[in-house]
């Protein structure tokens, strides 16, 4: 008998089913120009218009809602570089219990801004995997809240499927998928929602070239640590977990890494283009079709774009 691995598409179906009254139903926009340059005809998932501003709304209610009235009683923990923070401080403050954030101390101020701006009790942190990880436990002992990880939980990828399910739903045909890879609960969902719906279908993974964990780790057929990364996608400095990298391995087909000076210009053509905000993260996912780096041309590419929160003040371009 074949191994059961979950979550599943049904997972994703459910996902939908329980978040669908708290979330946006982003849009799908494309842009004529875009499509020149990419030589192929792309669709962009917009997680840049989900409420907290990204794709990570999804997942945290999803988790947050799934909670048994006890467990959620206790309120929730998390660490988190910004967006999983400021998600899982909104979908606590709409169940109404508490949410505390472990966040590095080099985060951007926005993103602080935000997990406390939802309600969410910030603490810095190092940032370090381990301290973010040691810093967690410390706040969890503190209040006995419960741990909602970033992506290593099986509802944070079911939630995040639930983009590409929408995403196909509307464009049903896609040849190309395309997600951000960081800590891997985008991509995880990303790849069962698209390989469930259409199994020939060719999921993509966009990663920074210094952050090129995932990259290794698949290559390498077991988990490559990320002890230090130094890139602008400040959402995309984690590492794989077990769980993700078991998915990524069983679905993913490519991870195309991009350079900081193109996921700059990606962001570039997006803003001026399309007239949208979106993230450097987000701009990771859209970089590899821009620079036809994928063996695409000529084909129909989902890219999902998962986020738009960025420091207006700091742009990296005037």
């Amino acid at each position: 008998m074949a191994e059961e691995f979950r979550p599943d598409i049904n997972d994703v179906r459910e996902a939908h089913r329980l978040i669908a009254p708290y979330i946006h139903r982003t849009p799908v926009l494309t842009s004529r120009s875009l499509n020149e340059i990419a030589g192929a005809s792309l669709f962009f998932k917009c997680e840049n218009f989900q409420r907290t501003g990204s794709f990570k709304m999804r997942g945290a209610t999803n988790a947050v809602f799934s909670l048994s009235e006890a467990e959620a009683s206790r309120g929730v923990v998390t660490p988190s570089s910004g967006n999983h923070g400021a998600a899982l401080a909104l979908a606590a403050r709409i169940r109404g219990i508490a949410a505390w954030v472990v966040m590095p101390n080099n985060a951007p101020n926005v993103k602080r801004q935000a997990v406390e701006a939802y309600g969410g009790k910030v603490t810095l942190c190092e940032p370090t995997i381990r301290s973010r990880q040691e810093t967690a436990a410390a706040v969890q002992a503190q209040t006995g809240a419960v741990l909602i990880h970033p992506y290593d939980n099986d509802k944070i990828i079911a939630g995040q499927g639930t983009a590409t399910l929408e995403l196909m739903e509307e464009i049903p045909d896609l040849d190309v998928v395309i997600a951000p890879v960081s800590g891997g609960g985008l991509l995880s969902g990303t790849s069962i929602a698209a390989k469930g719906l259409r199994p020939q279908i060719r999921v993509v993974g966009g990663e920074p070239k210094n952050a090129d964990d995932a990259f290794q780790s698949l290559r390498a057929g077991h988990i490559v640590p990320l002890d230090h990364s130094d890139t602008i996608a400040d959402g995309l400095r984690a590492s794989l977990a077990p769980r993700t990298f078991a998915i990524l391995s069983r679905n993913v087909d490519e991870v195309s890494l991009v350079a900081e000076s193109e996921i700059v210009a990606a962001m570039q053509l997006i803003w001026g283009r399309m007239k949208i905000v979106v993230e450097p993260s987000g701009a990771v996912s859209a970089a590899p079709a821009l620079n036809r780096r994928i063996g695409a041309d000529g084909k129909r590419i989902g890219i999902i774009l998962s986020g738009g929160n960025v420091d207006l003040g700091s742009l990296p371009f005037s």
